[in-house]
């Protein structure tokens, strides 16, 4: 992955976690092989534990400690509604700079050619 494209996915990895929360409760060894799936296969599996670490701190998850048919219980992480109202925010902050961006890439590219003026 460039090197680019990893700075980039640093700033919006936790809210990427939270929108696979939001769709299911998991522990984190399938939040990391969905992001594989996802096509995010360099991302470490600790970035990921330390990440999940994080937002539990952060209490935007609540964890149950299920049993694992091999080694220890498993670590279960579902969002909560703390968490659920961060995953609001991380969208809304999303479109809004995604916006922006494409405004930026379109008036490079010279497809828009309106810009305000500020009085």
């Amino acid at each position: 992955m460039p090197k680019q494209v990893t700075e980039m996915l640093k700033g919006i990895l936790e809210g990427i976690v939270l929108a696979i929360l939001g769709r299911r409760s998991a522990y984190g060894y399938e939040i990391t092989a969905e992001l594989r799936e996802r096509g995010f296969a360099d991302i470490a599996e600790g970035t990921i534990y330390a990440l999940l670490t994080r937002i539990e701190q952060r209490g935007l998850v609540d964890v149950a400690k299920v049993p694992s048919e091999k080694g220890p219980p498993r670590k279960v992480y579902a969002l909560n509604a703390a968490g659920r109202t961060a995953l609001e925010e991380f969208w809304a902050t999303y479109d809004l700079l995604a916006t922006r961006l494409a405004g930026l890439r379109d008036d490079a590219a010279g497809t828009t050619t309106t810009i305000q003026e500020r009085p």
